[in-house]
């Protein structure tokens, strides 16, 4: 019965994606290339075909990309309805509905929930809406930042040092720009690769002329009889005036919208399995609901079983594809989703690269290079084995650390180096924070065992 449903779904059945970005697309060609011949359809809010994002912070600041010029290619023709401009606003799982902003309803045999997540706004409404107050994550946020920038304002101030608001600093000093930094953390990058790495990039934004303020927040945002900013006011006491002020303040999952459903959802995503089956709020794995890209929580194998969230382009098309896959097949031939956790990121002329899960990490240790010539690998280490790397400007060292991190190699590393002796082959302390304080940025979110989480808020259906 379950083979006669799979092939009727594959030539009859209707498949709705909520969510037109990277994993919208990407499960959509998917499908087709799979051999998925039925009703699809694709629904998003924004009014645009799915676009790339990290060119937004990167080339579009500095002009070398249009932000209305960043579409993604379609690999495959995928002959599906498209939704956009609408937002999904409910579920029903009972009656197999979508419900959109416009009061329509689209039906569905098998659902993908891609919806990923939206910038965090500045918490005080009133002056987050003053001119001059910048978000980063969409096509008209990177217009709008960019003709700012290159208004030459003069001076901008960045909330938030983790990797989203360390690059736009790092556009701004490459367009001459002053630029203040502030993080409540020791350093940049803290959240995402610890205080060891932090320290590093510290130097390296204030050698490159940032005015870097650490262990302070921003208490509020002043605006002049106009209504732009133009200061804005620390914990220190201090007052730093800016005209042009970008709020980089990490992400939120878009999962409001399944309030009611019944699905495991809340504000660290929605919980799936490692076929990408989404969890109702019981625990319990649904058989037609399937999650992927930025907003799926789901568990890793090599990482003890840890609900992992990924914020990561890589990750998004992988598990997109893993999802497709298993939503029209038969259930012997599914298969899990277990792409390895991996970033990048360039800033003040230096190529950051990562693998595994830096935050799991309690140790730290240096194999190759130099942390003061800022070329180098740390590996990072957890029970006694190898659970992620970093790398600055020595990226031909990371797909060795990833093969370690796969076969659980101990850590201490035992091997000996190929470069030059480091300058401390004792592990050390990682220095991430402590997990219950909030950070700016970490691109891999821990988030518990166990989909049934009690940090979770989820709202059981209603009849």
């Amino acid at each position: 019965m379950a083979a006669d449903y799979v092939e009727w779904l594959r030539h009859e059945g209707r498949i709705v994606i909520v969510g037109a970005s990277l994993a919208g697309l990407r499960a959509a060609e998917t499908l087709r290339a799979e051999g998925f011949a039925g009703e699809l359809t694709l629904i998003g809010d924004e009014p645009y075909e799915p676009y790339d994002r990290p060119p937004l912070s990167k080339s579009v600041l500095l002009g070398m990309a249009s932000p209305h010029h960043t579409e993604l290619p379609h690999r495959w023709e995928i002959d599906a309805k498209w939704r956009l401009g609408v937002a999904a606003t409910g579920l029903d799982l009972t009656a197999k509905r979508v419900r959109l902003a416009d009061g329509d309803e689209v039906e569905y045999d098998r659902l993908l929930i891609a919806t990923g997540v939206r910038a965090r706004p500045w918490l005080k409404p009133e002056e987050a809406r003053l001119d001059g107050v910048c978000l980063l994550r969409t096509r008209e946020d990177a217009a709008d930042l960019c003709r700012r920038l290159k208004a030459g304002p003069r001076r901008v101030f960045v909330i938030g040092a983790g990797f989203a608001g360390s690059e736009v600093a790092s556009a701004c000093r490459e367009m001459g720009l002053p630029v203040t930094v502030a993080e409540r953390a020791g350093a940049p990058l803290v959240g995402a690769l610890g205080g060891v790495v932090g320290a590093v990039a510290a130097d390296l934004q204030t050698e490159n002329g940032v005015d870097l303020r650490t262990h302070v927040t921003v208490t509020a945002l002043e605006g002049d009889s106009a209504g732009r900013v133009r200061a804005v006011h620390l914990s220190d006491e201090s007052v730093v005036e800016a005209d042009v002020v970008v709020v980089s303040l990490g992400s939120l999952r878009n999962t409001e919208w399944l309030e009611g459903s019944g699905l495991g959802a809340g504000p660290r995503g929605i919980a799936c399995d490692a076929g990408c089956r989404a969890f109702d709020f019981r625990g319990i794995v649904t058989d037609d609901v399937f999650v992927a890209g930025d907003v799926a929580r789901s568990p890793h194998a090599l990482f003890g079983y840890q609900f992992l969230s990924l914020e990561h382009w890589g990750n998004a098309v992988a598990q997109a594809e893993t999802a497709a896959h298993n939503m029209i097949c038969r259930g012997a031939d599914r298969r899990p989703h277990l792409w390895m956790p991996a970033f990048w990121s360039s800033m003040f002329g230096v190529n950051i690269k990562s693998v595994g899960v830096p935050p799991m990490g309690e140790q730290l240790m240096v194999t190759q290079g130099s942390l003061a010539e800022r070329r180098f690998a740390a590996v990072y280490g957890y029970q006694g084995r190898i659970v992620a790397a970093v790398t600055f400007d020595n990226t031909r060292w990371l797909e060795f650390y990833q093969r370690q991190i796969e076969r659980g190699a101990p850590f201490p590393v035992e091997f000996p180096t190929m470069d030059r002796r480091p300058e401390n082959r004792q592990p050390i302390p990682a220095g991430f924070p402590d997990p219950s304080l909030p950070t700016h940025g970490p691109m891999v979110t821990l988030s518990g065992y166990s989909p049934a989480d009690q940090q979770l808020v989820f709202h059981p259906a209603r009849h």
